[in-house]
Parts: structure tokens; sequence; C-alpha cells
């Protein structure tokens, strides 16, 4: 496992952010921001919204310097919440900037985060939180995030898809009654509509991990830390372990499920067409399409170039 000064020296930045902020001028922010990104060589994600920006991008550490200064120069999005990790290669494909209805979705209207949000709980004083035997501890992300890594006693409410986290707060409110309730997901956006949502249950000691597991992971050292596995991320890295080192977990290429070495050991893996969760899922029809685009990625690579859609 590298640490965090050997990543640091790793050739590609990159940086997670969001910022919740009232920006009707955001479709005239587009074309600026795309436009620097290609001039620099970023790649990456970045959704613009009414309510603010979210995205993670990845470039040299100058061309990342320039973009974030670049989005601290409009006064609406100044000081966002900013995480950086670094890369041996670039993690992404291509350089996107979408304009949406939400910079994060959960499918209920009049969350506002900007009007109520949960007590932002730093990573230093996280365990004391939720060493609390009086404290639930809840996996805001997806299923398939939470397989390969999350937080020692939280619960994992097993949703495909932000969208149902709603309906697994409302099965379980008896369950929180009582409690002080604490959310931790990726990078804290999704706490931030979450706990904004709990609250507005009438719930008073709604907490979040500031800056997400991926702060925890750059800031608590590792004998320390309650947290066990990997971290999902959504990029060509796949997930990150302590000091956001690469980790060896690689994607499913036909479900994008993510895969530990354990799960690799699985007869039904076989890299690029199929895995222990999918097997069954595909047909032999959908297995031979994978494996002719797992021979044209192959065939790229030994050519030196990079198969999009790898």
């Amino acid at each position: 496992m590298q640490s965090k000064a050997q990543t640091s020296n790793l050739p590609f930045t990159v940086a997670a952010l969001y910022r919740f902020a009232r920006l009707p001028q955001y479709q005239d922010l587009r074309e600026p921001l795309l436009q620097l990104c290609n001039d620099n060589g970023i790649k990456g994600t970045l959704l613009l919204a009414a309510e603010g920006i979210n995205g993670t991008v990845a470039g040299s550490a100058q061309a990342i310097a320039e973009l974030v200064r670049y989005i601290e120069s409009i006064p609406e999005l100044a000081g966002p919440e900013l995480k950086y990790s670094y890369a041996s290669s670039m993690p992404f494909h291509r350089m996107k900037v979408r304009l949406k209805r939400e910079i994060v979705t959960m499918g209920v209207d009049g969350i506002d985060p900007l009007r109520s949000v949960g007590t932002y709980v730093p990573p230093k004083q996280w365990n004391d939180l939720i060493s609390d035997e009086n404290t639930i501890i809840i996996d805001t992300r997806n299923d398939y995030e939470v397989a390969i890594g999350t937080f020692q006693r939280a619960e994992n409410p097993k949703t495909r898809t932000f969208r149902e986290f709603p309906r697994w707060v409302e099965e379980n409110r008896e369950k929180l009654e009582g409690k002080k309730i604490a959310m931790f997901c990726t990078g804290g956006i999704r706490c931030e509509r979450a706990t904004a949502f709990v609250k507005g249950l009438g719930f008073d000691e709604v907490y979040h991990l500031k800056g997400g597991i991926l702060k925890y992971l750059e800031e608590m050292p590792r004998e320390q830390s309650l947290w066990e596995g990997e971290c999902f991320v959504f990029d060509e890295r796949v997930a990150v372990g302590h000091g956001l080192a690469e980790s060896d977990v690689v994607l499913c290429r036909a479900c994008r499920r993510p895969l530990t070495p354990e799960d690799r050991k699985s007869p039904h893996y076989v890299e690029g067409i199929s895995c222990e969760y999918c097997h069954d899922e595909r047909t032999p029809e959908d297995r031979a399409r994978y494996a002719e685009r797992h021979r044209q990625v192959k065939l790229a690579e030994k050519r030196g170039r990079k198969h999009i859609g790898s």
C-alpha cells in the first residue's frame, strides 16, 4: 500500500468537489468551464444546476489548480468542499460539463441543504460519535459501493439508487427514534441532501461526516481507523484505501460492479465478460458481445491506444 507521500507524487491529481449555492446563472458557466478543462487536458465530469456545482475531475496538478481558482472566483461558488487524491494514469476518458435540475438527485422535492442540514462532524471526531452505542450509523451509498467497504456497525440500506433511500428511512423510522443519526457517503454531497431529508421528518440529532469517506481515509491513521475495506470511487481507479492509495479492486466490465481479489476467484469471473454477480443475469449473446468488446480493448492496448468502450 502506498503512503500519502508516494501517492501525492503520482502524475494525475484528482479533485472531487461540490458546493450548494444559489446559482441562477449556471447555464452561462458551462462553456467557460468546458473550454478551460479542454485547454488544460482535464477530464472528468462537472454538474451544474441552479443549486450549485458537483463533480470529479483529473489532470496535472497545475491544471487542477487553475480550474479550482476559476471556480472559486465565482462568488457563489467560493469555498467549495474539495478533496484531492492522486492517480497513476488518467482515470477518465473524456470531459463533460452537464446542466442538471439538481447536482445530486434523491427524488424528493423541496429538500434544500441551504435551509437545513445535519451537523458536520470532522474526521478526527467521527470515531467518538460512531462508537457511541446510542448512535445509529447509516451508509447512504448504494449496495455495490457498500459491498467493498464501510464503517464498523454501519447500517446498509441496500439501495440500488439514491432515490430508494427515502423509502428505507420511512420504513425504519422506529429504529431511528431516540438515536443519534450519523450518516456518511463518499465525498459528503449525498449526506447534504440525506440529512436535510431526515431533519425534515422531525429528527433533531442528525450528523454527517464532513468531507465524506475520502476525507476520513486521507486524515485518519490506519491504526486508529474504524473503516473496513476499500472506498468505491466513480472513475477508473475503482476504489481507494487509507491514504487514498489506489486499491486492487477492479470493475466487472459487464455489470460495472466492483470486484475484490476474492470475487475474482469465482469460476464465473471472466475478465471483461462476466462475474459472480452478473453471470446468471446475462444471456450467451450478451457474453459473446462482451467478449468481442474485450478483444477490441486488448487490441487497442497493444497498439498503444485507449479504447473508449473499455
